[in-house]
C-alpha cells in the first residue's frame, strides 16, 4: 500500500475515535508506522490530510451523481445504492465529515464548500429528472431527506447494521420516501 494511503487511512480512523484537535502529527506517524516528521515528505500537515480525506470521498461521491442511465427512475435508484453502500463500507469517514468539515482552512476550505454545493446540486438534478413534476422546494427538501437518511448510518449502531441485507432495507426505505415525494406532490 502506498505510504500516503496508509498516513489517510490511518488518520481516518484516529480522527475518528480522538477528533481532528485530538491528534497530533507523531500519533499519525505511528499509525501510519513512518516518523511524524517524515509524514510532511507527503503531505504539509493535519489540516491537508483532513481536506484530502474530503476531497477523496466528494470525488466519489461526486462521480455517483453523474447520470448514467436512459431511465431517470433506474439512473436515482442507482446513484442511491451507490451512496448506501458507501456510507455502511466508509462509516468512520462520514462521522469525520460530520464532526470536522467546520474544521477545514484555507485554501482548501472554500474549494470544499463550493465542490459540496455542486454535489448538492447534482443531487436535486437526479431527484428533479426522476420526478420532473416536482417544485424546486420539494426537490430540495426530497434531496436532503435522502442524504440525510443514507448518513445517518454512521451513527446506527453496530446491532442495527448487522442485520442481513441492511443496504437493502435502507435503499428501500430510501427509495420509498424519494418516489413517495414524487408521487404526493
Amino acid at each position: 500500500m502506498p505510504r500516503d494511503r496508509r498516513i489517510l487511512d490511518a488518520a481516518a480512523l484516529a480522527f475518528h475515535e480522538k477528533g481532528f484537535h485530538g491528534v497530533g502529527m507523531d500519533e499519525l506517524g505511528t499509525r501510519s508506522g513512518l516518523s511524524g516528521p517524515s509524514l510532511y515528505r507527503y503531505f504539509s500537515g493535519k489540516d491537508e490530510i483532513l481536506a484530502t480525506l474530503l476531497d477523496q470521498a466528494m470525488d466519489e461521491l461526486l462521480g455517483a451523481t453523474a447520470p448514467v442511465e436512459d431511465d431517470p427512475v433506474r439512473d436515482l435508484h442507482r446513484a442511491l445504492r451507490h451512496h448506501v453502500e458507501f456510507a455502511l463500507a466508509n462509516r468512520p469517514l462520514i462521522t469525520l465529515y460530520q464532526r470536522e468539515v467546520r474544521s477545514l482552512v484555507e485554501p482548501w476550505a472554500k474549494s470544499f464548500t463550493r465542490r459540496r454545493a455542486q454535489y448538492t446540486r447534482q443531487w436535486e438534478a437526479l431527484v428533479a429528472r426522476a420526478h420532473p413534476h416536482l417544485d424546486d422546494t420539494t426537490v430540495a427538501a426530497t434531496t436532503q431527506g435522502c442524504l440525510g437518511l443514507v448518513f445517518s448510518v454512521a451513527g446506527w449502531p453496530d446491532r442495527v447494521l448487522s442485520t442481513p441485507q441492511v443496504a437493502d432495507l435502507i435503499l428501500d426505505l430510501v427509495t420509498r420516501g424519494v418516489d413517495g415525494a414524487g408521487s404526493a406532490a
